[in-house]
């Protein structure tokens, strides 16, 4: 290797580093990242004069990092404040505490929306000086993020105080300019977005990289001195505010009121203030200002005594819709995305101190009664200040909006769930659902594909090497170029993967055909359908009428079963299966028989010679019915050890209760039977 190309290499790893720790956003897999630095440190072992500084075998992540986890329990908990949505109730809670303290004084304050986070000082010479910062967490126990607070503007090393120590509470936030700045950078590098202002401070307080917070832009506010040494600092508490604020601590919007109608006047301004502050508030905190009366009036043990939290109604924009867009989720289930603008601006809607100019439609019926459709107006707010929605129709529009008959994604037709409102594409390979459908064959109920899990379909799926469920069964070809790649891992891991997809082949047909992800047909219903039909290729071929009169099987599932086999593109599907040597007929197990015909069996309890799964497939195999729970219509109950509700239920039905050597004796099986593998699930 060159100097030059070392240098070029040392480029590119800094970028793959940057994209990784920075900005949550990694173009390679592990394994190539890691063939770089082997690359690397090669080239530094053969010439160490080429190493310098910046080399990244020499630094962490690009910055220093904080160790996460790290677990502090919080001297005072950081509880919760009780909410008010009137201020009608303000008024009360204030009545109740003059009843009791007719002098006491409150404080009004901003309600930051962000997170909380506690500082700890303590006395070095003159000052009080940092030493621990600490997520709020469960309220008891928080974590340890004193390198990312450092990283604040706002929070101060020291505090010109003459206490021995003290413990500052104070909110986390992201400005509009800091949030718009973060997202426009992500919208030119085509990444994704942040939802707003609160999630994206939370998830950069506890980035591992210090200098992602950093570089994002941290606010925060002090509004609460929980805890010091003497006490005397924390006496009144807007005394203790402005006294930090004298000392440079940034401290939250306040004002001290003596009466209700002060309080509710100061509320009243912070609400008309809400929308020209360059962060979000979503409520006015009320606090006794006198810290001595607050545990006066408890709240509950997850609420700070002597606080509430009035929250303003939500805010709404009347908004133009401007196109409908419709999407396919991973279970092939359509959603609908309403694009608006402000009807004043023309631009997105300025909501709760963030534009909105996408909001959820849900479903057809949603649809119909809000009367969705191109240039409509209508009523936008946050439900909670987080999710936009419409709430009311403005003006109708001229047409409503009619969902697409065919998939916008694979273009195939599109089918309606029965009595519900949601709309799905049911094509095993429409590429909006590949990874979903393929996980489902790879799942336990029904191929059971042992380390072929989501994630690494996904990844499968956006290298191009899966496209449907056959093609896990090509994967083998493919061996070479897999653990190149190191896509699965290495020689061992991808053969014992290829090992598992190759036995996975004798799962029997009952499993093939829950795996194929039919409407309705679970792995209990396949099992009714291969006994009838002994293998797919029949099953595949029966009409709606012939699959109605299999026990258990209705019309809705007997015409999702012949929809599937009617589609060219399933029955291609059936037909590489088969040709990869997956097993489409009935194991000959020499067990079958009629001996459980019509009877409908609950297990419950601990069996001591069966696994749950194992007893179900019994009852199937002889002919019977394993359901999960207990009605008229079951015929018995086999009770193991710790049997619970099913049991009393089946007693108060008057249903029969097995013990498991009645079952034995029942079908005639040995009693010294002993599953290799049981499964102990009550």
């Amino acid at each position: 290797m060159t100097e030059q190309s070392y240098r070029e290499l040392k480029k590119e790893i800094l970028r793959h580093m940057d994209l990784y720790y920075n900005q949550d956003a990694p173009e390679i897999t592990d394994a190539a990242y890691d063939e770089l630095m082997r690359r690397l440190k090669q080239a530094e072992t053969e010439h160490p004069e080429w190493v310098e500084g910046d080399s990244p075998t020499r630094i962490i992540g690009g910055s220093v990092k904080r160790e996460a986890g790290i677990k502090v329990r919080h001297n005072v908990p950081m509880l919760s404040i009780e909410d008010v949505f009137t201020l009608e109730d303000v008024g009360k809670w204030i009545g109740k505490v003059h009843a009791v303290h007719p002098d006491a004084c409150f404080s009004v304050e901003a309600k930051i929306d962000g997170l909380s986070m506690t500082l700890r000082y303590r006395r070095e010479g003159d000052s009080l000086k940092l030493y621990l910062a600490e997520t709020r967490g469960d309220g008891l126990f928080g974590e340890d993020v004193t390198a990312n607070a450092r990283m604040i503007p706002d929070v101060m090393e020291t505090i010109p105080l003459s206490c021995e120590s003290l413990e500052l509470r104070g909110e986390v936030y992201m400005t509009h300019e800091a949030f718009e700045a973060f997202n426009a950078q992500m919208e030119e590098s085509g990444k994704k977005t942040a939802a707003n202002p609160r999630n994206l401070a939370a998830g950069t307080l506890r980035q591992l990289d210090s200098g992602i917070v950093r570089d994002r832009g941290l606010s925060l506010f002090i509004f609460n001195v929980q805890d010091s040494v003497p006490r005397d600092f924390m006496h009144c508490h807007t005394d203790s505010l402005d006294a930090l604020a004298l000392r440079g601590v940034k401290t939250v919007w306040h004002r001290k009121c003596r009466s209700e109608e002060e309080v509710i006047s100061a509320i009243g301004l912070l609400g008309e203030m809400r929308g020209e502050l360059p962060y979000d508030i979503d409520g006015a905190v009320v606090k006794l200002d006198d810290v001595s009366l607050r545990d006066d009036f408890p709240a509950g043990s997850k609420y700070a005594a002597g606080h509430i939290a009035y929250k303003y109604p939500p805010e709404e924009r009347a908004v133009i819709l401007q196109r409908v867009e419709a999407t396919v989720g991973r279970t092939g289930r359509l959603g609908f995305i309403g694009h608006v603008t402000d009807a004043e601006t023309g631009k997105p809607a300025r909501l709760c101190g963030t534009n909105v100019s996408r909001v959820t439609l849900h479903n057809p019926d949603y649809m119909r009664e809000m009367q969705i459709g191109i240039g409509g107006i209508y009523l936008l707010k946050k439900s909670g200040d987080i999710i936009p929605k419409l709430s009311g129709v403005v003006k109708a529009p001229e047409h409503l909006y009619q969902p697409p008959e065919n998939c916008p994604v694979c273009g195939k037709k599109l089918v309606s769930d029965e009595g519900m409102a949601a709309i799905r594409c049911v094509s095993v390979s429409c590429p909006a659902q590949r990874s979903r459908a393929i996980s489902y064959f790879c799942s336990r109920n029904a191929m059971d594909i042992a380390g072929l899990g989501e994630t690494l379909i996904d990844t499968l799926v956006r290298e191009g090497y899966l496209h449907d469920c056959a093609d896990i069964y090509t994967l083998y070809t493919k061996r070479s170029e897999l653990i190149e790649k190191g896509l699965i891992g290495k020689e061992k891991n991808t053969d014992k993967l290829l090992a598992a997809i190759e036995a996975s082949k004798d799962a029997g047909a009952e499993k093939l055909l829950c795996g194929l992800g039919i409407g309705n047909v679970g792995l209990s219903t396949a099992r009714v359908l291969i006994r009838r039909f002994k293998n797919l290729d029949v099953l595949s071929n029966a009409d709606a009428e012939t699959l109605s009169g299999v026990e258990d099987i209705g019309p809705t599932t007997a015409q999702a079963i012949v929809d599937f086999f009617s589609d060219e593109e399933n029955r291609s599907l059936l037909a590489r299966l088969k040709d990869a040597g997956v097993t489409t007929g009935m194991k000959e197990t020499g067990e079958e028989s009629e001996l459980l015909r019509g009877k409908t069996i609950v297990v419950t309890g601990t069996l001591a010679h069966f696994g749950r799964k194992e007893i179900e497939e019994k009852i199937t195999l002889l002919g019977g019915k394993a359901s999960s729970s207990v009605s008229k219509k079951t015929d018995w109950v086999l009770a193991g050890e710790n049997a619970g509700s099913k049991l009393e239920k089946a007693k108060a039905l008057g249903i029969e209760i097995l013990t498991e050597q009645a079952f034995l004796n029942m079908i005639g099986e040995d009693k010294n039977h002993v599953t290799d593998n049981p499964e102990k699930n009550q």
